[in-house]
């Protein structure tokens, strides 16, 4: 009897805790970062280039405390934006990347992050550039990947140079993927085709 009691209240006691979890499982929300701003640096400003080995020159500009930016990846295969916020030394943002040569739902993904600004330079070493460190999540978290980048010295930043040819559509730019070949017209006003197509 003292058995069968003793199942029953480990069998209640097991189904609770399942429960517990659960609900903690369930009511999880993002994840972001315990981060407190602190004043920007004297004499620092967000705006400039850059550079991480991963993710490339990040170009950021900025309008008081908004703050906009895209990069390319090193790689090559992806280019993205961001958006977002200052808080004196911290920067939280949104941000899209957009895989090269990819269509579809996977060719697109997005979520938030931040960065922090920090002087490097000190007494001893006065050249040191400044950096930002930070991370970046999927969807509304805002951390689990690092995102480390150095600013680039004499470096204006140029958000629209990340972006591939066939998607920045310069005038007077040729060379995209989806372009047609410009004709040019002969003297008699026909057009000319060197190829020997269609002749």
């Amino acid at each position: 009897m003292a058995t069968r009691t003793l199942r029953k209240l480990l069998w209640v006691f097991f189904l609770a805790l399942l429960a517990m979890g659960a609900i903690a499982c369930a009511t999880k929300g993002p994840k972001v970062a315990m981060l407190k701003p602190g004043p920007m640096p004297e004499g620092a400003t967000w705006r400039g280039v850059y550079y991480s080995q991963v993710y490339g020159n990040l170009h950021l500009i900025e309008e008081g405390d908004e703050i906009q930016g895209k990069w390319r990846t090193v790689a090559g295969d992806s280019w993205g934006e961001l958006h977002g916020k200052a808080d004196g030394n911290v920067l939280r943002y949104e941000w899209v990347e957009h895989r090269i040569g990819l269509v579809g739902p996977s060719s697109v993904r997005s979520g938030h992050g931040y960065f922090k600004y920090v002087v490097k330079a000190t007494v001893d070493s006065p050249k040191e550039p400044d950096e930002i460190v930070g991370e970046w999540g999927l969807g509304a978290d805002e951390a689990g990947n690092s995102w480390k980048a150095i600013k680039q010295v004499n470096m204006e930043p140029d958000p629209n140079s990340v972006m591939p040819d066939e998607v920045e559509a310069r005038p007077g730019t040729s060379g995209g993927w989806d372009e047609s070949p410009v004709k040019q017209e002969s003297d008699e006003g026909s057009s000319s085709d060197s190829s020997g197509f269609g002749e």
